[in-house]
């Protein structure tokens, strides 16, 4: 029996039920409750755009629970972890569990089990739902909730430098030589910093070098004039399309295959790529963290509950459990800054937790 991960499938399939359903009510708590201050947060900012009106808080709001149902997964399964153990503990069943002869593990594998498919439901959601919903609601966020482009792949409020004069562009789709940018503008400035023209198009496309505008029209500062500009002229040499991504790169509304491809334009463009390394890293590292909940609440699991100390013992679980989240945070923020290499600021948590969990839940079974 010792050998047997799942030596009873009743037992397996009852704390694996019980886990599960918790979780599911702790996420519908917290989700429910995060969008509605949420949304009251952002409601005036949504309505203050004009023509906004109920169907925009609705968008708004079916774009933000992907968001909050990824990132607070992870702590449902933790509070879940805890309630499920708490109420094992209670009512005898660790006692009579390990009376039959079951380890720690083997009590704790079924909500490994449960956790295991949380982490790949978590995965897949990112992949599929999350970064859809992320990309979009960037996009909306950065036009003011105003109109945006039915584009899946827009960035918006681009800003490049061209030596010492700027390019801006209110939209920019496409990637590579395709990319397109919509209400452009182009800064020239002098030696001082001032600017001296600015030509303005509705359209600009990559000219290899440099980005031709569809019939732009100049404004000189000096003179106050305005007027038409040459349709074949080509501004802003200086840009290419691998500053747009660098600059415009968002790694919560890109997928991992995606991701994978910024990086390598940014990274043949000559750019830093460390902090996006780190973030590629951890939409893997991230929702296994679901996996390692159950671990670090299992301290609620076992010391008999007649000895009083069973609410301190869940009190532990979550300190641990969430202070692992902040030192997971901790190390992204770290490995940005330079001082870790991104594949350690992403799964040193992980397994630092991993090792913590495993000694605790040893030191503390009785």
């Amino acid at each position: 029996m010792l050998f047997d991960l799942f030596p009873s499938r009743t037992m397996t399939r009852y704390i694996a039920q019980m886990f599960a359903v918790r979780i599911l009510a702790v996420l519908v708590m917290l989700v429910l409750v995060l969008q509605m201050l949420d949304l009251l947060s952002e409601s005036g900012h949504i309505l203050a755009a004009k023509g906004n009106g109920q169907m925009e808080l609705l968008r708004y709001i079916g774009l933000r629970t992907p968001q909050l149902i990824s990132r607070f997964t992870p702590y449902s399964v933790l509070l879940a972890t805890i309630i499920t153990l708490v109420t094992l503990n209670q009512n005898s069943e660790v006692v009579s569990m390990k009376a039959a002869g079951l380890s720690a593990n083997q009590i704790l594998a079924p909500l490994f089990l449960v956790a295991a498919f949380t982490s790949v439901f978590t995965f897949a959601f990112n992949e599929r739902v999350v970064v859809r919903a992320s990309g979009a609601l960037k996009a909306w966020q950065d036009v003011g909730y105003g109109t945006t482009p039915p584009d899946s792949d827009i960035k918006t409020n681009v800003w490049m430098q061209d030596g010492p004069n700027i390019l801006y562009a209110r939209t920019v789709t496409g990637r590579g030589a395709a990319m397109t940018m919509g209400d452009v503008s182009w800064y020239r400035r002098d030696p001082g910093g001032m600017v001296t023209d600015i030509v303005h198009a509705l359209r600009a496309t990559f000219a290899h070098p440099g980005w031709r505008f569809d019939h732009p029209t100049g404004f000189n500062v000096q003179s106050t004039r305005a007027g038409p500009q040459g349709t074949d002229t080509v501004y802003a040499t200086g840009v290419d399309p691998a500053q747009v991504i660098v600059r415009k790169t968002d790694a919560d509304g890109e997928s991992l295959a995606r991701l994978t491809t910024s990086i390598a334009a940014i990274r043949a463009a000559g750019y830093r790529t460390s902090e996006l390394d780190g973030k590629w890293y951890h939409k893997l590292s991230g929702p296994l963290s679901a996996l390692l909940m159950p671990l670090l609440g299992a301290v609620a699991a076992f010391g008999l509950a007649r000895s009083g100390k069973l609410f301190v013992r869940a009190v532990i679980g979550m300190m641990l459990g969430f202070a692992y989240f902040v030192v997971d945070n901790a190390a992204l923020a770290m490995g940005n800054f330079g001082g870790y290499t991104p594949l350690l600021a992403a799964w040193s948590p992980f397994f630092l937790f991993l090792l913590i969990g495993e000694t605790v839940l040893i030191r503390t079974e009785e």
